[in-house]
């Protein structure tokens, strides 16, 4: 399996988190149609990927809540906030990923289970995170 579907993954488990749902590999491989076997790497990448957003959950959605300009997380659609969560624990969290991979990862995972702008709006949240990490890193 590749990362990109490792990360599709860990955002379908991060949705079903969202609802009490199922929330293991299996369950999501088999509901998803993901034909793909997971090697043991890209199992401790989703793994990790997960915890992580369950130990920074309250930090994640505080900086979606203040990057969702006109937004709260009540209101935002369910997957785009799941995408949102894994782009910004990568984003903040993982330094051996760029953040260019994460965005970019966002955005085509939002392109395929998001809403019309969901992409457009995604790209726009994580490119001021983007810029604000570039920022605090100078510091």
């Amino acid at each position: 399996m590749s990362r990109k579907t490792a990360r599709e993954v860990t955002m379908k488990l991060a949705f079903a988190r969202l609802f009490g749902g199922e929330d293991t590999y299996e369950a999501v491989l088999d509901k998803s149609g993901i034909t793909e076997d997971l090697s043991e790497e890209d199992l401790d990448f989703s793994g990790a990927v997960i915890d992580g957003i369950e130990v920074h959950q309250e930090e994640i959605d505080a900086l979606i809540d203040e990057l969702a300009i006109g937004w709260s997380i009540e209101r935002m659609p369910r997957v785009d906030l799941s995408i949102l969560r894994v782009a910004i624990y990568e984003m903040k969290y993982r330094k051996d990923i760029p953040c260019s991979v994460s965005i970019n990862e966002a955005v085509e995972l939002a392109k395929r289970f998001g809403g019309d702008r969901s992409s457009a709006y995604i790209n726009g949240m994580l490119g001021t995170l983007a810029k604000r990490l570039e920022q605090e890193s100078k510091e």
